[in-house]
């Protein structure tokens, strides 16, 4: 496959202090929506309308992005000890056949 060389972004790509722009709001909303089907534990409580910069913005999708890494992440390690831990089965106990003679019961006359 053919390498694809991508050329290195200006350094004025990026500042911190720049507003966001739609299609960051755009972005920050669909994070927001990921954030709220994560476990109560995992979410960051930002309020998203009070991100008005790059920079906060930056900060957000990191924080976000990484919750959301921490929860796959706990639920993979669960599956797994789920599947390790062995089923608890009841005793096995074979069935064995009674040696004693058997009674004979009186009869009907």
């Amino acid at each position: 496959m053919a390498k694809i060389v991508v050329p290195r972004p200006p350094d004025s790509a990026m500042n911190k202090d720049r507003p966001v722009s739609s299609l960051l709001k755009t972005q920050i909303l669909h994070l927001h929506e990921a954030e709220h089907r994560l476990p109560l534990r995992r979410r960051t409580d930002i309020y998203i309308n009070a991100i008005k910069t790059e920079g906060e913005a930056a900060e957000y999708i990191s924080r976000v992005t990484q919750a959301i890494h921490d929860a796959h992440a706990a639920a993979a390690a669960k599956r797994a000890r789920r599947a390790a831990k062995p089923k608890r089965v009841g005793i096995d106990i074979a069935a064995v056949a009674d040696d004693r003679p058997r009674k004979k019961g009186k009869g009907k006359s």
